[in-house]
């Protein structure tokens, strides 16, 4: 029993995402430990450690083959970065132009791709590591050494990871898709609070939470797709592979099925507070979310998934409930117990969905199961997508500008007061300044306090352990903790490889020494990062937020025409609508990206956050209706009616796209439209003998037309403030 016990430890240690990363940390820092001090060589080891740490931040999840092409580029890079540093180092003037325009150009490689961004952002990082060791050297002796020293212990960290992706290739994809199934386990909990039958209940704040949790499951999913696209390329999936990528197209039709609504829950939870039925629904979605947590649990561990009949026993009782309402033949229930039969459908394919995850190797192969790689194809697109980002109006020109002259200030501050380990200013310049203010702010805080707690632990575990042997030991750990943590703990991180960065220091030198620069290094690097990013071409959230939120409605009502084709059509899970219905789901979870960082900045730019939490709320509750509407897309529309909802549904989409041209500025937005309140009369005027598809489009498009109203008064607000926005941006 206790190996028993001891193995499954084992196991769910493994299933921990952070945990191979950090293993292969620990291999890389302990290995070089163990050379270093066996040969007794080590002034060695600061490089190699430095070296080892640039490569792990530049890692990107890829094929061991795809691992293999970007570690020869990282050491390019690396390379011609270090040994550019130990050239210009002697030429200050040199140097800051060089310094400033590569910071530049370096950041601009973002724009085409997220592993592009992390391989420039490392390259600096390598850069900054190579001035501090100059100036630890003191002038130009060794002058070949350190950069090879540097871009050796990144190759060496570089190899084991090609090493690991080659053994463990699916581990990425695994981790990756239980996440995704976390995250959608968390919103269907978060939905079924939304049946609470309670009078007066607050549906708007519920609502919000629900929008923020599902661009947490955006995010979730565009990184599965991502890990996913890098193992089947160009070519045909495996069978493991095929498996997780059915996995992922079951979570996106999850997805769509948990976002979609059928109901205005105010007026269910009035008209059935003295049932059971909305009780049974938040019991069943509950379910449902506790089912995904344990396929979640089920990916990593490697284990087969059961799917309890509880779940199904769950549903049999709610459609028991519903044919007791239904029985009572109560007239003013007839509308609404439409709804619920909708829901309880909707709730059933959800059980079916949830149930297929047992044996996904059953489902059947996706009609298009392509995967839209957005990395660019060829250089022609690498110069456009370049060109298209070099103006001012960009964000990330903005940010690549802004960084490359708080380097080049922070370059020099060190020259003119001549700081002792003065380019750790530069280090923390780098760190802490992000694309916009609230990031910004966030990072400038956790760095500085975890400085302080690292500084003050490293004083006193001086004294405690004068060991240098076990200091180093430390260090290995202390480096482990900041990769485990650096991306849901900064402030631990930060101390963690503060530690790091004085037991390597002290075992060839005086770590006591480096406290006191560290610290006023880091004030001094804080304090120009925080004052670039609110001085150099700010981007206050507050002035973007409404081309956010009209973005966020050109998304919807590209979805919503690609929804109503399929019901003229026949169903079709084919890129275009899957990119479609992922783009509206990108923006909505970009609006609240952008309002979580609006709450940070300064009093005056926050301003218009309470109106855009309201827009994000019906902008998910819009999107809400388009998903239940997508959901259905199985049921094709009679002929007779076909022509009449697809023209009022174009209609819906042009109202739609004219509110987002009006916030733009391109057209003047009418607060109130006599023809959408008549759209919506008509949309509601639902035949007693229509069936059930015509029913269910005319319903969901009545619901997303009442949504026009209140999006073209708050957006009439926005419009109201956009010039005043705009004369106080002439005065920052």
């Amino acid at each position: 029993m206790p190996a028993l016990s001891f193995r499954h430890s084992l196991r769910r240690l493994w299933a921990l995402d952070k945990f191979s990363y950090s293993l292969r940390v620990f291999i890389a820092l302990s290995g070089s430990l163990l050379l270093c001090w066996s040969q007794d060589w080590m002034h060695a080891l600061i490089p190699l450690f430095l070296g080892i740490i640039a490569s792990a931040l530049a890692e990107t999840d890829d094929s061991w083959q795809g691992r293999l092409t970007a570690l020869v580029v990282t050491l390019g890079c690396f390379s011609a970065a270090a040994y550019a540093v130990e050239l210009l180092f002697p030429y200050p003037w040199l140097f800051v132009i060089a310094l400033a325009v590569s910071s530049f150009a370096l950041t601009m490689f973002g724009a085409l791709g997220e592993r592009y961004a992390t391989l420039g952002s490392a390259t600096l990082i390598l850069a900054v590591y190579s001035m501090i060791g100059v100036e630890q050297r003191g002038g130009m002796a060794g002058l070949w050494l350190e950069p090879l020293l540097l871009v050796a212990g990144a190759a060496w960290y570089g190899v084991l990871s090609v090493i690991w992706n080659a053994l463990f290739v699916n581990q990425p994809v695994q981790h990756s898709l239980a996440r995704v199934f976390r995250e959608l386990g968390q919103y269907l909990k978060l939905k079924a609070a939304l049946f609470e039958p309670l009078r007066q209940l607050d549906v708007e704040e519920r609502r919000l939470a629900l929008a923020q949790q599902n661009g947490r499951v955006v995010s979730a999913l565009n990184a599965a797709k991502e890990i996913i696209l890098h193992r089947v390329g160009n070519s045909r999936p495996g069978p493991k592979v095929s498996r997780y990528l059915k996995l992922y197209f079951l979570a996106q039709d999850i997805h769509e099925r948990a976002s979609s609504s059928h109901y205005p829950y105010n007026e269910l939870a009035e008209a059935f507070f003295h049932s059971d039925v909305l009780f049974r629904c938040q019991r069943l979605l509950r379910l449902h979310g506790s089912a995904c947590h344990r396929l979640a649990h089920a990916i990593e561990l490697r284990q087969p998934f059961e799917y309890r009949t509880l779940c199904s026993d769950a549903l049999d009782d709610l459609h028991q409930s519903l044919e007791h309402l239904h029985r009572q033949s109560n007239p003013a229930w007839r509308h609404l117990l439409r709804s619920l039969r909708a829901l309880a459908g909707n709730l059933a394919t959800l059980d079916q969905l949830l149930g297929n995850a047992s044996n996904p190797d059953a489902l059947a192969e996706e009609q298009d199961s392509s995967l839209l790689d957005r990395e660019p194809q060829s250089l022609r697109d690498v110069w456009a997508r370049l060109r298209h980002q070099l103006t001012p109006t960009s964000l990330l020109f903005r940010h690549a500008l802004r960084l490359s002259l708080a380097l080049a200030a922070g370059y020099g501050v060190l020259h003119l007061i001549h700081p002792t380990q003065g380019y750790w200013i530069l280090l923390t310049t780098l760190f802490v300044c992000q694309p916009n203010y609230g990031a910004t702010r966030r990072k400038l805080v956790q760095r500085i306090v975890g400085t302080a707690i690292g500084l003050l632990i490293g004083w006193a575990l001086f004294d405690l352990i004068p060991n240098p042997l076990l200091q180093a030991l430390l260090a290995v750990a202390a480096g482990v903790v900041f990769f485990a943590t650096r991306s849901s703990r900064y402030t631990l991180a930060t101390a963690a490889i503060t530690l790091l960065v004085l037991f390597c220091f002290n075992q060839v030198g005086d770590g006591y020494g480096l406290i006191v620069p560290r610290l006023v290094d880091t004030l001094l690097g804080s304090l120009i990062a925080g004052l670039a990013v609110f001085l150099i071409l700010p981007d206050w959230q507050g002035r973007r937020l409404h081309r956010v939120v009209a973005t966020t409605l050109s998304c919807n009502s590209t979805y919503l025409r690609q929804i109503i084709q399929q019901y003229a059509h026949g169903k079709r899970d084919d890129l275009a609508y899957r990119l479609a219905r992922r783009n509206a789901h990108n923006a909505d979870a970009a609006l609240s990206t952008t309002l979580s960082n609006m709450l940070m900045e300064p009093g005056h730019f926050r301003k218009e956050a309470d109106v855009g939490f309201r827009f994000l709320v019906l902008s998910h509750t819009l999107l809400s209706y388009l998903s239940g509407l997508g959901a259905h897309r199985s049921e094709r529309l009679p002929e007779q009616v076909q022509g009449p909802l697809l023209d009022q549904a174009e209609r819906l989409a042009q109202s739609l796209d004219e509110i987002a041209a009006g916030l733009l500025g391109n057209q003047p937005l009418a607060i109130h439209s006599d023809a959408e309140e008549q759209l919506a009369v008509a949309l509601e005027q639902v035949a007693e003998d229509a069936e059930d598809a015509q029913r269910l489009v005319q319903t969901q498009l009545a619901l997303i037309c009442r949504q026009l109203g209140p999006l073209r008064t708050l957006g009439a607000h926005l419009q109201k403030r956009q010039p005043e926005a705009a004369a106080h941006s002439h005065d920052a």
